[in-house]
């Protein structure tokens, strides 16, 4: 049976903001689904707090609101925020239909607080609510006669012509393929792996991001990292998040002496916003662990009743007793990790982007929603609501109409292209010295290092630089690999068999890898220009807010600005 390369519509990512995309979509049309994994492994599946939203009479939109502007520090598009909440309850009911066990108290939905709520708001499913989410919605997916899942599929560029997008170029089976689509979502969640910390699967290489960067759409707030303050730190062990919930529900973090010292950065303690929390665990270990790359602090669940804790944190005590620590009578080692991206494409409330033909959904996106700083559970909340808006978009209306006036259309040359010997190029990369496999894992590992020293909870201009000036060499040397001059050649191509010589694996892995150098980049540099701190931007030689900088930064292409003044937010 042949391979099917024509769609109406394709989604790029299969974590909760691309199922739900995909489900949202009228039934007759034709859907394709790409995934790096197999269904479901995305970021949205390792998410364990909840998903947020006013569905309490004892809450309410306006309380919702104003929590979300407040922890955005300045930065937020309120009416995007007002889209969000006002949403939320319909789209719990939503994906409570579709059959996800959200936990109940006699019936009703159960609620948590969780830091920077101003009351208990988040629907859970134990503490593996995203898991829950992903694995009902990939069940639907997979039920769903007019959506195709690519799994183990790569990728690598957008297809545009005369500036509007396609299709996209993708890596499958061993084929370099053009796949049309009138349009094309990308829901490629975040970059966490760009940074050596980080509570993100493997998965999160920012390719969503960097591919809409290539095609010259508009980025925006893109040196806005969450580092999640509490993430698992033992030799040995991966990232673990361990949930906001966890010091909602009481825990407390404290020092080598059981002190908790976060009271001596904010009033509010360990339920301060992850930024203040994971700066605090920062600063503290600087002053008093004897090695602050590798230290950590403690969260001690002993203030939680042990039944509570069994209840509601069953997969945290799982993983914590695999790695030798039993949360119910010792603390859990933790410090800062990378875990959430709030800059990304900057979409409008229809999820469009600025190139015709593509639109952008949840962690890839800058909305305007989460501002400068993530308000916990917002995320997932996030992925369903904007995820929803596809279904409004006729196909009939230009797709991807222009929401900034900045961009700049892409042309590619449709004319007859000569095909390479991509038999010969696959020899030359065999008999290569150094197989170029080897370089790219050394820049794969060395770029990681670089972003946490230079780009993680603290920075500063000197490192900023030298960091940057570092990612261009090893650009630059990525660029002149021999597999990197073979696939752009291929790239313009309506199709390509890998050479035998070229491993699908490998070649999956260089184009992470370019991924990774394109945000690293773009990281640095917005860290760079922006000369204060602010939410998850935190510069030690410029400390403090500045009302000045209460603006978005902005990229396309290579040109970097600011937005105009923000009036309508919370103050920072």
């Amino acid at each position: 049976m042949p391979l099917t390369t024509n769609f109406d519509v394709i989604v790029v990512g299969a974590g909760a903001a691309g199922l739900y995309s995909a489900l949202c979509l009228p039934a007759s049309l034709r859907v394709a689904i790409v995934s790096k994994a197999s269904l479901p492994l995305s970021a949205s599946d390792w998410a364990q707090g909840g998903i947020a939203a006013v569905v309490d009479p004892q809450d309410s939109v306006d309380l919702h609101i104003a929590d979300t502007l407040k922890a955005g520090a300045g930065l937020c598009d309120r009416a995007a925020v007002e889209f969000l909440v006002t949403h939320a309850a319909k789209c719990i009911e939503s994906l409570v239909d579709l059959g996800v066990g959200f936990d109940r108290v006699d019936e009703k939905l159960a609620l948590t607080l969780e830091a920077a709520h101003s009351r208990p708001r988040v629907l859970h499913a134990a503490d593996t609510t995203g898991r829950a989410l992903v694995s009902t919605l990939a069940d639907r997916v997979l039920a769903q006669p007019n959506i195709t899942v690519f799994t183990h599929a790569f990728a690598l560029d957008l297809w545009l012509e005369a500036g509007t997008c396609r299709g996209i170029s993708l890596l499958y089976q061993g084929k370099i393929m053009w796949v049309t689509a009138t349009a094309v979502v990308l829901a490629t969640g975040g970059g966490g792996q760009v940074y050596a910390q980080t509570t993100n699967p493997e998965v999160s290489t920012g390719d969503g991001v960097a591919m809409a960067h290539r095609a010259g759409g508009l980025l925006r707030d893109l040196e806005f990292v969450q580092f999640h303050p509490t993430a698992l730190t033992k030799a040995g062990a991966p990232r673990f998040l361990i949930s906001e919930a966890v010091r909602g529900e009481g825990a407390h973090l404290v020092d080598d002496n059981g002190y908790r010292f976060t009271f001596d950065y904010h009033p509010a303690g360990e339920l301060a916003p992850r930024d203040v929390v994971s700066q605090a665990i920062f600063s503290h270990l600087q002053k008093h662990s004897s090695d602050p790359a590798t230290g950590c602090v403690w969260l001690d669940l002993s203030p939680i009743p042990e039944s509570k804790i069994r209840h509601r944190f069953p997969n945290i005590i799982k993983v914590c007793q695999h790695w030798g620590i039993d949360i119910l009578n010792q603390p859990i080692p933790v410090s800062p990790a990378a875990h959430y991206w709030m800059g990304g494409v900057y979409t409008d409330l229809m999820t469009r982007t600025s190139i015709p033909g593509v639109y952008a959904v949840g962690e890839t996106t800058s909305t305007g929603v989460h501002g400068a700083n993530r308000l916990a559970s917002n995320s997932l909340l996030e992925c369903v609501v904007f995820g929803a808006q596809l279904d409004l978009i006729p196909l009939a209306e230009p797709l991807g109409k222009k929401i900034a006036p900045h961009s700049t259309d892409v042309v590619i040359n449709s004319a007859p292209i000569p095909i390479p010997n991509l038999d010969l190029w696959g020899e030359r990369l065999a008999q290569n010295s150094e197989p170029w496999i080897d370089r790219v894992l050394n820049i794969r590992e060395e770029l990681p290092r670089l972003m946490w020293q230079a780009a993680g909870v603290c920075r500063d201009r000197n490192n900023l630089e030298i960091a940057i000036d570092r990612v261009k060499i090893l650009q630059l040397e990525f660029d002149n690999l021999p597999i990197s001059k073979l696939i752009t050649q291929i790239l313009p191509l309506q199709s390509g068999t890998l050479p035998t010589a070229i491993s699908e694996p490998d070649l999956r892995t260089w184009g992470e890898t370019r991924n990774l150098l394109d945000i690293g980049i773009l990281i640095l540099t917005s860290a760079l220009m922006r000369t204060e701190s602010r939410g998850g931007h935190f510069r030690t030689d410029f400390p403090h807010v500045d009302p000045a900088w209460q603006v978005h930064t902005l990229v396309e292409r290579e040109r970097w600005f600011k937005s105009d003044l923000l009036a309508d937010s919370y103050p920072a």
